[in-house]
């Protein structure tokens, strides 16, 4: 997250709301570490990455879900033999993104678990500090 903090505390500034999709574990081979992350605001302008292009489309997707919602969502990305077409990580790895809705104005009525511009900031601390915020296995 470190790569894009300086682009969301400047959507922060501009009160732009936002959801932050971040890679919190992974298994195996996985195409980016934990801290990885994505942003997408409600225009549909995106920044970082989680996963160098392989579930990045659905990772964006859930980012507009998060949005429209105000709810932060948790879901796990992997490769299935038993749908080879499914969206999944090719290199055999799972990873786990969370995906947190940002707002920086004034709550509104589906503003039931986002967070708001001030986790921006703490988050980025927290990794600045080397401390754990995400785990790998």
């Amino acid at each position: 997250m470190l790569d894009i903090a300086d682009e969301l505390h400047r959507w922060v500034e501009q009160g732009r709301a936002f959801a932050v999709a971040t890679v919190v574990a992974t298994h195996g081979s996985a195409p980016r570490q934990p801290g990885a992350a994505l942003a997408v605001d409600r225009d549909g302008t995106a920044i970082g990455s989680v996963s160098g292009g392989c579930v990045e489309g659905a990772v964006y997707a859930l980012c507009q879900e998060a949005l429209e919602t105000g709810r932060p969502v948790l879901e796990r990305f992997g490769y299935s033999d038993e749908d080879a077409f499914a969206v999944g990580l090719t290199c055999g790895g799972i990873i786990d993104i969370l995906v947190t809705p940002v707002r920086t104005g004034a709550p509104g009525p589906a503003d039931d678990g986002g967070a708001t511009g001030e986790w921006v900031d703490s988050t980025a601390d927290t990794l600045v500090a080397g401390l754990a915020a995400a785990a790998s296995g």
